[in-house]
């Protein structure tokens, strides 16, 4: 009868807001067709709003669930027109909250102890009401300042409720829609699926944070709370309580002496570093959860809040993403074309010249302008665009960074209006590159896998023997079967003699990188630091020589 009830409630709200209208009806089958055609909605009138603002509507009605799917939706610019998204982006995380006295309960049962005995001073007011959670201010019996987010009473089961009717909605415009195949609506479900039920479980969020913190420790760039793991469970999370400008408030940022270039530059660098160098980064960066530490106005601190949603790339994404990103710097579109296939983004039989041609007639218009005046985060949304022409599925990794940037840059311009994302991010990028690529990258990886390395070594005689054993008793011929063999002792041959030459020049490396060490013997010192990068060049050439 509940699930009934919310179905006739969201039925009803689909009417009322007209969002029929939505629907792809010329692609629906017959009996579909016919259906929608004679559907009850028609007796509404469409209301006279946009059609952003109709769903921004309809979704917000329908409660928390939904609003949160708007959310994520808004960031969805591969999926919707840029004015249904505008009017998604407006959505706010401001539900009512729910009763103190049902907070407390919760942290009672979690915790296992009256919230008089956990806490000095317990908020019955909340400071905050969310999708899924609420928080409010506390005070620890050390007198440390805290807030304590609650999840949502129920509210697993309301979602477990509206995604199964969300599936069963992504699953006909999927199967109906041209577009569904491309584009994958199912698969956005999932995503927000997965996103939602990792913020229901605050623990996950916790140790998002002490990640993040891990990352950022002693860093002048941005601070990331404490988490009390002492007071975190499942459905409670306690958190040292930060103090600070709320970054939307530009007026109170000046009015404190704060320079908003750093400012706006730091925001940069954080976005990167974290992309780059840490390949874990915050992915809910907007204006209600990024604060200001105003304490030293000229080098002003980022403090951040809800670490529910984090983002992760590989490292082939990295490495892809990087160089596609410096292609465009030097407008050198083959290579961004061949880049986005080598990568797998477009399928293989992709025509490298005509998916060159199209994204120079994108990008030139635009490098037109001053790189100031350049949307870093619309210039990778007006590719994905294009890329679509070319059969680009949905890259659920580059999406959320993408919406990452775009909340990265827009708060940048809000801030420092002047912010020319391009400058900054171009030398990161190629500092990044260079490191990644370069001697200390090619001594970094050969110190990560020649243990491996090593510890396989011995395993390769038998693994060759047993395999020789099961060719020598299957079915093929005996000339075959020498000819296998053969093959197999040239390759045990080759890759004997490139394991000699890859250790040979990890030693050669090595020692090179060691004898320029300030902390070198004084005989390594007194060799001229030519003869080092001599030595450390033969051994780049012996490992190149190996493969």
């Amino acid at each position: 009868m509940t699930r009934l009830q919310r179905l006739f409630r969201i039925a009803w709200v689909f009417c009322r807001y007209r969002l029929d209208t939505f629907l792809p009806l010329a692609e629906l089958p017959a009996p579909l067709k016919i259906f929608f055609l004679l559907a009850p909605w028609h007796l509404f009138p469409q209301p006279k709003l946009d059609r952003g603002d109709r769903l921004r509507l309809a979704l917000e009605e329908l409660g928390p669930v939904f609003v949160k799917f708007g959310q994520i939706l808004s960031t969805r610019r591969d999926l919707l027109p840029d004015d249904m998204a505008e009017s998604l982006k407006t959505l706010q995380d401001r539900v009512p909250p729910f009763p103190s006295d049902v907070a407390r309960g919760i942290i009672e049962t979690s915790l296992g102890a009256p919230v008089s005995d956990l806490f000095q001073d317990f908020s019955a007011d909340p400071m905050a009401s969310a999708s899924v959670a609420q928080v409010h201010a506390a005070t620890l019996p050390n007198g440390q300042e805290v807030v304590v987010k609650v999840l949502r009473p129920g509210i697993e089961k309301v979602i477990r409720q509206d995604l199964a009717l969300m599936y069963l909605m992504a699953g006909l415009l999927e199967k109906y829609w041209s577009e569904g195949k491309r584009l994958h609506p199912v698969d956005v479900v999932a995503d927000y699926d997965s996103t939602i039920h990792d913020e229901l479980d605050l623990q996950r969020e916790a140790a998002n944070a002490s990640q993040l913190r891990r990352n950022f420790e002693n860093s002048s760039l941005i601070y990331i709370p404490y988490i009390d793991w002492n007071y975190t469970r499942k459905s409670v999370l306690v958190m040292e309580r930060i103090h600070g400008i709320p970054i939307a408030d530009v007026p109170a940022l000046k009015a404190a002496g704060v320079n908003m270039k750093v400012l706006a530059e730091k925001g940069v660098e954080i976005f990167f570093t974290q992309v780059f160098r840490d390949s874990f980064f915050h992915a809910d960066m907007h204006p209600g959860n990024i604060f200001v530490d105003c304490s030293n106005p000229s080098d002003p601190k980022y403090i951040a809040i809800d670490f529910g949603i984090v983002g992760t790339l590989a490292p082939d994404d990295q490495s892809y993403l990087a160089r596609n990103l410096l292609a465009f710097f030097r407008r050198d579109y083959r290579q961004v074309a061949q880049l986005h296939i080598q990568s797998g983004w477009v399928p293989p039989d992709t025509r490298v010249n005509e998916f060159e041609a199209a994204i120079r007639t994108v990008c030139e218009p635009i490098f037109e302008k001053p790189l100031k005046d350049i949307s870093f985060g619309h210039f990778l949304l007006r590719l994905f665009q294009t890329a679509r022409r070319f059969n680009m599925e949905v890259q659920p990794q580059l999406v959320l960074l993408q919406k990452t940037l775009l909340n990265v840059e827009g708060l940048g311009r809000q801030l420092y209006p002047e912010l020319d994302l391009w400058s900054t991010a171009q030398p990161f990028l190629e500092s990044w590159m260079r490191k990644r690529i370069g001697p200390s990258g090619l001594i970094k990886s050969l110190q990560t896998h020649l243990p491996a390395w090593l510890e396989q070594s011995p395993e390769m005689p038998q693994l060759v023997h047993d395999a020789l054993l099961q060719l020598r008793h299957s079915g093929p011929t005996e000339q075959q079967n020498n000819d296998t063999l053969a093959l197999l002792r040239e390759q045990q041959t080759r890759a004997d003699r490139r394991w000699r030459r890859g250790l040979t020049a990890l030693a050669l490396v090595t020692a090179a990188a060691l004898g320029t060490q300030p902390e070198a013997q004084a005989w390594a010192q007194s060799i001229p630091v030519w003869s080092w990068v001599l030595l450390a060049a033969a051994g780049v050439l012996v490992l190149r020589g190996s493969r």
